[in-house]
């Protein structure tokens, strides 16, 4: 019993940490106009207060998991606590715009250390029997901060100064810190493993390519020249460094690993879902606002049912996978999420919430249904040796395939939104629809067109995600393996359990 509370423990402190980094996602775009006035902040430095955060993540990610097999996850999850809630502080008492963008840069640092390690220790951590419950716990922490993000940054914007947004962080990383010490064990990888500087180098520069190339798309347009030379050399760089780790004898990432139909098919179907939900995610807040007419706290509220239906989908989905197997769950969860969104497609502006509720509660029990197992596939095919760089791999795939989504999704829906508008709409009103609602306010004919034209955009970006949902579930038939997992990862547990961990 008591090895069984210590374990929990643990993925408390580590569902802490992660629940941190999820609040830190969405309450930023709550603040933003409040930036904007209060730095003098311009477009260009609200949009790097993201993108900063975003291409550290996407650089460190790979060499985060390597060092932490090599020098010890624990000691690096500490340290990237401390550096976490540190720079959030930063972030709180930034005076300038140049000051927030180095806090923010920091603050994605810290966490481009804390996800995939916080992953790899549970892999160590639990055994086949209780690992997908403990994901499911660790995943729906930091799905918690997308719609808990809007509700406490409005709540603390309307009672408190901006700064107050970043140091909400800070008690969640100090008692996060307490339990790391007390509970999470320490664990290795591969400690004989040489550093491979050519690999970090092209892997960092390849992934800060394509997401800075897929912001700007998002931005821009696709047509983009700077943009698309910018992705493609990107790609040029990814496919440089693969090039590398087939001819170096101690490379960064394991490429063996996609040997495993287990981890592939997990990490593609994590990734395809990460794509077709945060697209999701981008879309509904806006919807609530420009045509529901909610502020930040009440868009965050009507979230929750997402969150309600991945936390459903997620229990069930590991009962109902203890008895037929990862592949027919996650299959099943992806048509559910495509049947979700397909109804969604069906949304007007005289669409009530409770039918709204319903398909987006359907798509979160989809989630739940699909994400928790293909990590769990995906993480149950790594040995303890490459944990920390198997789970940097797999975080790093989800967060590129989140990234794209907002950009192919985001681009979808502006271009519908603007198509669809009248010709008689201001030329303010086809930059957002935010801009849209606020420029024609004073005419009611023209606002509900430009809401309207908002929910046609959305409309057709959910289709999008649908078709990528269906897609992922046809893909989970073939790429998944059967019920027999593909790699024990006994030999690093057994030594925790005789620690009395």
């Amino acid at each position: 019993m008591a090895t069984s509370k210590s374990r929990w423990y643990a993925l408390a402190a580590l569902a802490l940490s992660t629940l941190a980094i999820g609040l830190d996602t969405t309450i930023l775009s709550v603040a933003l106009p409040t930036l904007s006035r209060d730095l003098h902040a311009s477009t260009g430095d609200l949009q790097w207060f993201t993108n900063a955060y975003l291409l550290v993540l996407a650089a460190v990610l790979l060499p985060a998991g390597m060092l932490g097999d090599r020098f010890g996850r624990k000691k690096l999850l500490l340290g990237a606590l401390f550096v976490f809630g540190a720079a959030s502080a930063a972030c709180a008492w930034a005076d300038s715009t140049g000051q927030l963008i180095a806090a923010r840069t920091v603050l994605g640092l810290g966490a481009a250390v804390l996800m995939p390690l916080s992953g790899a220790v549970l892999t160590v951590l639990f055994d086949d029997k209780d690992r997908s419950r403990a994901l499911s716990v660790w995943l729906t922490a930091s799905a918690l901060g997308i719609p808990l993000g809007p509700l406490l940054g409005g709540w603390l914007l309307d009672n408190f100064w901006w700064g107050s947004v970043f140091l909400i962080n800070v008690p969640l990383v100090a008692v996060a810190l307490l339990a790391v010490t007390l509970w999470v064990p320490e664990s290795h990888g591969d400690r004989t493993r040489r550093f491979d500087p050519l690999g970090v180098l092209l892997s960092a520069a390849g992934l800060v390519a394509v997401t800075y190339g897929i912001i700007e798309a998002g931005d821009r347009g696709w047509g983009d020249a700077r943009s698309l030379s910018t992705l493609i050399g990107g790609v040029v760089l990814l496919l440089a460094f693969v090039g590398w780790q087939r001819r170096n004898k101690t490379p960064l990432v394991d490429l063996g690993l996609f040997r495993s139909r287990a981890f592939t098919g997990g990490a593609v179907l994590a990734t395809v879902a990460s794509f077709a939900m945060l697209g999701l995610l981008f879309a509904l807040p806006q919807y609530f606002s420009a045509v529901g007419g909610q502020d930040a706290f009440g868009s965050g509220l009507r979230l929750l049912p997402v969150i309600g239906g991945l936390l459903i989908g997620a229990r069930t989905a590991e009962k109902v996978a203890a008895r037929i197997g990862n592949r027919l769950v996650i299959a099943g969860g992806l048509a559910l999420m495509t049947a979700a969104m397909v109804v969604g497609s069906l949304t007007d502006t005289s669409s009530g919430y409770g039918f709204v509720a319903v398909w987006i509660t359907a798509a979160g029990i989809g989630l739940g249904f699909t994400l928790p197992p293909s990590m769990d596939a995906a993480l149950g095919a790594l040995t303890p040796e490459r944990s920390g760089v198997g789970n940097g791999l797999l975080q790093a795939m989800r967060q590129v395939g989140g990234a794209i989504g907002v950009a192919v999704l985001g681009t979808v829906l502006s271009g519908a939104y603007r198509d669809d508008l009248p010709a008689a709409a201001p030329p303010v009103a086809r930059e957002s629809a935010a801009t849209g609602v606020a420029a024609t306010a004073h005419d009611p004919g023209l606002l509900h067109a430009v809401q309207s034209a908002f929910t046609h955009g959305m409309d057709v970006s959910l289709l999008v995600s649908a078709a990528i949902a269906a897609a992922g579930a046809i893909l989970a038939l073939f790429l998944l393996p059967g019920r027999t997992p593909d790699a024990p990862v006994e030999g690093e547990r057994r030594v925790l359990a005789e620690s009395g961990l």
